[in-house]
């Protein structure tokens, strides 16, 4: 049962920590848009190659 008195608090300040967390990501806007970065790479824009690529320009 003694255990119970360390466990508990412990408990409570890591919940503690993941809600401020969570309630400073969400206010400095981390959630704002969430579909747009991982479309961002399915869009592959033409003559962005780096100079030196060995890809040809039909691929």
């Amino acid at each position: 049962m003694s255990v119970m008195y360390l466990i508990l608090p412990l408990a409570l300040f890591v919940v503690f920590v993941a809600v401020l967390a969570f309630v400073w990501a969400a206010r400095r806007g981390q959630f704002d848009d969430l579909d747009t970065p991982a479309m961002r790479a399915l869009h592959d824009e033409v003559g962005t190659r780096k100079p030196g690529d060995k890809r040809s320009a039909a691929n």
